[in-house]
């Protein structure tokens, strides 16, 4: 009976451990989320940047599974550079152990603080602060399930079962690395099972070699979560876990002969016995970043032949089910959905256009002519399969959600428009006839391009979850684009009058590409118009009102 208990203890310390972590990553992800995808996004322009931009959304988010999984989707939508994606991970695995080193550093009594403060945090109107309550909850639950895993752990000392158990681990590494990287891959967390070996350590049932191999287990099973995830996505997000999960792997298999003379290592420098798991921890990652980071090129390169380019498949509708017409909720959401894929299209096409654009290059360009015929083909799929909806008869709300997402659908196209018949041959002009904007110009029509796509990516949030505080948010940017806007051509207009050379030559390029992401950046605010007219803060007309005209 006793030993039952202290099983169901012991479960019940994990189980809320790896709640607060979901309640973590869930309330940062809705306060935050937007922010910190575009921060990934833009913070991995070199080797430093990326490895700082993996470990502080690690940090925040709690979780180099969830970092991965966003990583592996910016490679897939060429974000991100295969190499700057590896690197990304190898600071998401330095931030999970420094999260896991921060917890265990005696700061438990902080949880009720944080619980009270979470739920009050909470009891805000936005979403910002609602996430952010959230997160705080998370956080006071981890540290109360560190406090309850030390108590379940503690009778754990004077159980015969369990120490005899340990012996045999501690007589077959092998076998307690494997059992180790299965628990982080059945919890889907290094943290929890860190966290886990932690509490067994203060217990004094472990020996300090098989707590390293316990450590190496966890690391090697942390990583196969965004692997399995990513099974059925592309093979550029794919590369990138299996890339992970490779440089764990071989961590692992280095470090395992090794670990007896880590644990006299250990054992000799003056660090606290209870804090030798996550000293560990941190001292692996570290070492693997230092070790596996000169070789990030060479891994990706490895990856693009080990993992081979996708077989080219029919550009067709994915998620337009016609059996699903019969039930109106099903149907939109599958129309969501397939006009989600659009807006990750024209996202692609931004991105490969901002390319083009900053490199100087024509290759980039070469494909947004085929994904603008894919944008057409799938806004009309959307307008026909919602069309043959509203036959059946639809209630007010379905009508209207119907409406909202075939606008969407069709500002979508015309952004396609926009940038395939004017950016790019704005951009291509630009390269074949060796124009070169000043200084000053470039920077202006770079900062409009980076928010032109981080509004789209907004957009895209909104159109999913109707987030009000969001919509009108992406509202006042788009006061903010028309202002940037005017600037920028007034400050072209004053470089024209000083007579600069480059500006001369550039003017009718540097013209036509503000107006064009001036447009672009119309049709992509038209997201929250039914949002903040629902609210009833979207006035009906800019014009002022007057008495009479002369």
């Amino acid at each position: 009976m006793q030993s039952t208990i202290i099983i169901v203890n012991l479960l019940g310390a994990v189980a809320l451990l790896l709640f607060g972590l979901a309640q973590v990553k869930d309330g940062v992800t809705r306060a935050f989320g937007v922010k910190l995808r575009t921060v990934l996004a833009t913070g991995t322009k070199s080797g430093p940047r990326s490895l700082l931009s993996g470990f502080l959304a690690t940090i925040a988010l709690q979780s180099s599974t969830a970092t991965a999984l966003t990583v592996a989707s910016f490679a897939e939508r060429d974000l991100i550079r295969p190499r700057m994606a590896q690197v990304v991970l190898l600071g998401a695995n330095i931030g999970t152990a420094v999260t896991a080193w921060i917890f265990a550093t005696g700061v438990a009594w902080l949880s009720p603080m944080l619980i009270l403060t979470g739920l009050i945090v909470r009891k805000g109107t936005s979403s910002a602060r609602q996430g952010g309550g959230t997160a705080l909850v998370g956080v006071g639950l981890m540290l109360l399930s560190l406090h309850l895993l030390s108590a379940a752990t503690e009778p754990m000392r004077d159980s015969p079962a369990l120490g005899a158990f340990i012996g045999l681990l501690d007589g077959a590494w092998p076998v307690a690395l494997l059992l180790s990287a299965a628990l982080a891959f059945v919890s889907s967390s290094s943290l929890a099972v860190v966290v886990l070996i932690l509490s067994l350590a203060s217990a004094d049932i472990l020996s300090t070699g098989l707590i390293i191999v316990l450590i190496l287990g966890a690391n090697l099973g942390g990583a196969i979560p965004p692997v399995v995830a990513t099974l059925t996505s592309p093979a550029s997000a794919r590369r990138i876990t299996i890339g992970n999960l490779v440089v764990r792997t071989a961590g692992c298999l280095i470090a395992l002969p090794l670990a007896g003379y880590g644990a006299t290592l250990l054992q000799d420098l003056p660090l606290s016995q209870n804090m030798l798991p996550v000293d560990a921890h941190l001292i692996f990652n570290l070492a693997l970043t230092v070790i596996a980071w000169p070789f990030s090129g060479l891994l990706s390169d490895m990856m693009a032949k080990i993992v081979p380019d996708d077989a080219k498949a029919e550009e067709g509708a994915r998620f337009l089910d016609a059996s699903a017409l019969e039930t109106p909720v099903v149907a939109l959401a599958n129309a969501t959905r397939e006009v989600l894929v659009v807006g990750d299209t024209i996202e692609r096409m931004l991105i490969r256009a901002e390319n083009a654009f900053k490199h100087n290059a024509l290759a980039p360009l070469a494909e947004i002519a085929a994904m603008e015929i894919k944008v057409d083909t799938l806004q009309q799929d959307v307008k026909i399969y919602l069309s043959q909806l509203g036959r059946k008869g639809l209630d007010e709300n379905d009508a209207r959600r119907s409406i909202t997402i075939i606008d969407y659908a069709i500002n979508l196209e015309h952004i396609g428009d926009i940038v395939e018949k004017g950016l790019c041959e704005q951009i291509r002009k630009k390269i074949l006839n060796g124009f070169k904007f000043s200084d000053e110009g470039y920077d202006e029509l770079k900062t409009l391009f980076d928010m032109t796509i981080q509004n789209l990516r907004a957009a895209q949030s909104i159109f999913v979850t109707g987030d009000f505080d969001l919509a009108r948010h992406l509202m006042e940017v788009k006061d903010d684009i028309r202002r940037l806007e005017k600037r920028s051509s007034g400050r072209h207009l004053e470089r024209l009058r000083d007579g600069l050379t480059q500006s001369l030559q550039t003017s009718s390029l540097h013209l036509d590409i503000l107006r064009d992401l001036k447009r672009i950046n119309a049709h992509i605010v038209s997201v929250a118009h039914p949002i903040l007219d629902q609210g009833g803060v979207l006035g009906e007309s800019r014009l002022r009102s007057v008495d009479s005209r002369p």
